[in-house]
């Protein structure tokens, strides 16, 4: 993963401590791991020591967070998902090019927040209801979506938008990872009785599996580890679906197959990912 190699990276470059606004990543296992050498995990630039050295986390920050962090003199690593990093850059251009943005996404998820920061414009999150502003039929629209959402949902929210501005631009902004873990979900829940998402529950990409898997008819668990599955789920079943978020330690995945003691494990929906990000300028 991208952003924990920053913080390993910086770790090793400028010695602990390392600061890390908000987790890293959405694992506690990760964060913990990080933690133990040397990372601090703080929620807001202000608890960061002047001077100090700081890395942003890969959901994305508000511009207002890099102007607290100039102030402080801090020196700051962005670890931002590229993929995140490419919807602030498309906020910015529509917003500039006088379309009015709409932010498919959930309210106060930490990509939701950074990606807000960027510019002005509407939040669309379709567990609110999907009520639209009336900008009237000429008004140009352009749609960007946070990357970590149900696919299913987003393409609901996006017809809603279309209804309304049969013209709107749409950027399908939703991470490959995202979406490979979603479409293998689908095949897995339907050849068995219950499914396993190990992952943590602040996951945006982790609850969304779970709720793809369960839209199938079948019980679903979002579980981070062996220490947290109950036994009495797998009363008279037989066949049991594992997937884990993009975030998971596939050391976690493993301990949770391991505690099923399964008589055979099969792969399914694999694709290859093999798409590399650069990094941070600061660390190269």
């Amino acid at each position: 993963m991208r952003a924990v190699d920053i913080v390993e990276i910086a770790l090793e470059r400028f010695g602990a401590p390392v600061y890390v606004k908000h987790q890293i990543v959405h694992n506690p296992h990760v964060v913990k791991s990080l933690e133990d050498k040397g990372a601090v995990t703080v929620e807001d630039v202000d608890e960061i020591p002047e001077g100090s050295n700081v890395v942003f986390s890969a959901h994305g920050s508000a511009p207002s967070d890099f102007e607290k962090a100039e102030a402080r003199k801090l020196n700051v690593v962005d670890a931002t998902c590229p993929l995140v990093t490419r919807v602030h850059n498309e906020a910015k251009k529509y917003h500039r090019e006088g379309q009015k943005v709409i932010l498919v996404g959930h309210r106060g998820h930490q990509e939701v927040v950074g990606t807000m920061g960027q510019t002005d414009m509407e939040l669309l999150d379709e567990r609110e209801g999907l009520n639209l502003p009336d900008w009237g039929a000429d008004q140009p629209v352009a749609v960007l979506t946070q990357t970590t959402l149900s696919v299913d949902d987003t393409a609901r929210a996006i017809k809603q938008v279309r209804d309304q501005y049969p013209d709107a631009i749409v950027r399908n902004d939703i991470c490959y990872a995202t979406t490979n873990r979603q479409d293998s979900t689908k095949i897995v829940a339907k050849k068995v009785d219950v499914v396993l998402v190990i992952g943590a529950q602040n996951s945006s990409n982790c609850q969304r599996l779970r709720e793809v898997a369960e839209s199938n008819g079948i019980p679903a668990y979002l579980v981070n580890g062996p220490d947290e599955i109950d036994s009495k789920w797998f009363d008279g079943i037989s066949n049991v679906g594992i997937t884990s978020g993009a975030s998971t330690p596939e050391i976690m995945v493993q301990a949770v197959i391991d505690w099923l003691e399964p008589q055979n494990v099969f792969p399914i929906g694999e694709r290859e990912e093999d798409i590399t990000f650069v990094l941070p300028k600061e660390l190269r």
